[in-house]
């Protein structure tokens, strides 16, 4: 075998690609929902469940600023996820860990919104991951 034979790199298969593209416009449809809810948060914080007692009892105003500003960064994520770098998808998948946090925390407000989220962040993160975009 020649030098050059060895060296090649492998093409990207048609699953590969289709995940990357099925991460990218999920994550995009996810930070703007996600922005959505930040909006609503901020201007009518009275639209979500008050919860007494909650561990981690922040103000809806303060939860709708970080659901704004990360749903803006998840839905640029997913759009750089359309060039295939290894660096768009790295930041992708701790967007989306992210979002799933903060979603998990919000769950005592919006319960089954919250849960959704957070499922399909994690169905995004596994595309990312098993796509092979770390591997090019």
């Amino acid at each position: 075998m020649t030098e050059q034979q060895t060296m090649r790199t492998p093409e990207a298969s048609g699953w590969v690609a289709a995940g990357v593209v099925f991460a990218g416009t999920v994550m995009i449809m996810i930070g703007v929902f996600q922005a959505l809810q930040g909006l609503v948060a901020i201007m009518d914080d009275e639209f979500f469940v008050t919860v007494e007692n909650y561990t981690f009892g922040v103000d809806l105003t303060a939860w709708g600023w970080v659901h704004l500003i990360l749903g803006v960064l998840v839905a640029l994520a997913g759009g750089y996820l359309f060039t295939g770098s290894a660096v768009a998808g790295g930041v992708a998948v701790v967007l989306a860990g992210l979002s799933a946090i903060a979603n998990f925390l919000f769950i005592p407000h919006y319960p089954f919104w919250s849960l959704l989220i957070i499922a399909i962040d994690v169905v995004v993160i596994w595309a990312i991951v098993r796509s092979g975009v770390f591997q090019r």
